[in-house]
């Protein structure tokens, strides 16, 4: 069985830890990676955009860091239940036009027992910056 540690039911330890690891493996940019963070039948919602399964999960982030250049993200804790987080975070990435944008937003993870996110809620909205505003370097 495919298991992703550490397993809910979460404490707030093992909560900040999965919001760690899920910050380093999206800062990865590797499509691959970040998606064995998910079940097979994982159900996103990322703005406006439905995403359903590892498969599509691939494809939308190989589209994503295509578009946005020189990404970073930081993700800070916000609440937790047992197989519950939600984060706060926020990106910087730059358009092949060399425009940079800082992109705000929360996510509500659910988790089955094996650790593996099957539901992802993202509500984001992008904010252009000048590159001498950049925090994430």
């Amino acid at each position: 069985m495919e298991q992703k540690h550490p397993l809910p039911p979460f404490t707030l330890e093992t909560a900040l830890e999965k919001i760690q690891l899920a910050e380093d493996a999206w800062n990865s940019q590797d499509p691959e990676r970040v998606s064995k963070a998910y079940t097979i039948d994982s159900e996103w919602r990322n703005r406006d955009q439905f995403v359903n399964g590892r498969e599509e999960i691939v494809k939308f982030l190989s589209g994503k860091w295509e578009r946005e250049l020189n990404y970073k993200l930081k993700k800070e804790y916000w609440a937790h239940t047992e197989n519950r987080i939600a984060v706060r975070f926020e990106y910087e990435y730059q358009t092949k036009e060399g425009n940079w944008f800082r992109a705000y937003g929360n996510e509500n993870w659910e988790f089955d027992e094996n650790g593996l996110m099957a539901k992802r809620y993202a509500s984001i909205n992008d904010l252009e910056i000048k590159e001498e505003d950049r925090k994430f370097k």
